[in-house]
């Protein structure tokens, strides 16, 4: 269905990207990898080259193009290049993307700037660099991996900058699927869950790649999206719904782990924890509200009743942090070198900590004895699930449930250390 097709693809040369143009290549259409590894990188797999090498043993065409899309010149020179090679651009995936899951206070300018340069501003003019060519091809497309529009409050509070530039792709989507409508067909995919590329290493650490799934299920559903006619336009399209209604029944061959629980991918409420979600969203305030009357009643009247509770800790929460006070070792402080503060809400809650800094480490109730690296905001019985293995952090993270501020890296040590503890707990 593709053969002799062009295809401009940003972010090409690993991950999704390069998943799309495989799937196309074996049509044998034309792939211009518009990325900007061109030397190997220390950490990430694949260059611009060694994709076009694999593009090419699929069966299809490639042309390796050095693009940042930060850089409107580089974009322009190889979309001038590709229709020089190929006699035109048919197909535009907009695929690069950058991701910093940092609350407002701890997200850099500069990771600011890399987030919207590359996500919105590089999408738009990408898009603008490629439309005039593929308003003349008989089947344009343009696809870009970004969500549909959730407008909950969950999905901005913990990574407020990285919301608004995925969903300036998305808007990028409304926008031009409107304004090109009956020329170009223009829309959005994103994964209902969580899918194993380099990024999600990065994010997620070890062991994260079970509750993920491959590639190949974005390839297959950008498939059928590209080979429909350009009528079909201004979707914004989740993976496994597109390929269930194209008679796709076996979800299993996508699987990384098949039968491991998969994570949720992020701006998409899952259907058996949406009530649970919206619940805690607008229960929290209420309670919010609740414990400062209280705490404000305490400040006039004396005593709190709050507090008194607070001071002899008892229960799940103190039972917890007794087992890991006693599973603290030299080992885990040498190797983790971070001070979590947990500030938690509802039974047993308040702030308590680990240390594995200080010689010997410890934990318990109250503030760290030095200032933390780390804070984790969650409720009581989330952070029991959590230390007991039943709720993964990274799941809790991206649902809401858990809010960090601090260091990313180590709050990944800690899931690390999570899973080794859970026999014990």
């Amino acid at each position: 269905k593709l053969a002799g097709c062009t295809l401009f693809i940003t972010g090409a040369s690993r991950g999704i990207g390069k998943a799309i143009a495989l799937k196309a290549a074996k049509d044998g259409a034309n792939i211009v990898i518009a990325a900007k590894t061109a030397e190997p990188h220390p950490t990430l797999p694949g260059t611009i080259y060694t994709a076009a090498e694999e593009i090419e043993a699929a069966g299809g065409k490639a042309l390796p193009c050095i693009v940042n899309v930060r850089e409107e010149q580089q974009i322009i020179n190889a979309v001038e290049k590709a229709v020089k090679t190929f006699g035109g651009i048919d197909i535009l995936v907009n695929n690069a993307s950058a991701i910093s899951l940092t609350g407002t206070l701890e997200t850099a300018t500069k990771k600011v700037n890399l987030m919207m340069d590359v996500n919105v501003r590089g999408t738009y003019l990408t898009s603008k660099a490629c439309l005039p060519y593929l308003r003349k091809s008989k089947n344009p497309h343009i696809l870009n991996l970004s969500p549909p529009m959730n407008l909950n409050p969950m999905w901005f509070k913990n990574h407020c900058a990285y919301t608004i530039s995925k969903y300036g792709m998305s808007m990028c989507v409304l926008g031009m699927a409107e304004e090109f409508r009956g020329e170009v067909a223009v829309n959005a995919l994103w994964p209902k869950t969580a899918i194993h590329t380099a990024a999600m290493d990065m994010l997620g650490g070890a062991g994260i790649e079970k509750q993920c799934r491959k590639t190949d299920i974005l390839a297959d559903a950008a498939y059928c999206i590209l080979t429909k006619p350009k009528t079909f336009t201004g979707n914004f399209i989740i993976d496994e719904v597109l390929l269930r209604e194209e008679g796709v029944k076996d979800f299993d061959v996508y699987a990384i782990a098949p039968g491991h629980p998969l994570m949720p991918d992020f701006f998409l409420e899952v259907e058996i924890d949406t009530t649970a979600i919206k619940h805690k969203r607008y229960g929290a305030a209420q309670e919010e509200k609740k414990l400062s009357e209280s705490q404000q009643e305490g400040a006039e009247g004396g005593k709190v009743e709050t507090e008194s509770a607070a001071a002899k800790p008892s229960g799940p929460v103190a039972e917890t942090f007794r087992v890991i006070q006693g599973a603290v070792t030299e080992e885990y402080v040498r190797s983790t070198q971070g001070v979590f503060q947990f500030e938690l809400s509802g039974d047993g809650g308040g702030t308590w900590y680990i240390d594995l800094k200080t010689k010997g480490g410890s934990a318990g109730f109250g503030k760290p004895p030095v200032t933390a690296d780390v804070v984790m905001s969650m409720s009581s019985a989330d952070f029991v699930k959590m230390f007991t293995g039943k709720l993964k952090p990274t799941l809790a993270f991206m649902s809401g449930k858990l809010r960090i501020k601090g260091n990313m890296a180590l709050a990944i040590k800690l899931e690390k250390m999570l899973s080794q503890l859970n026999s014990k707990l």
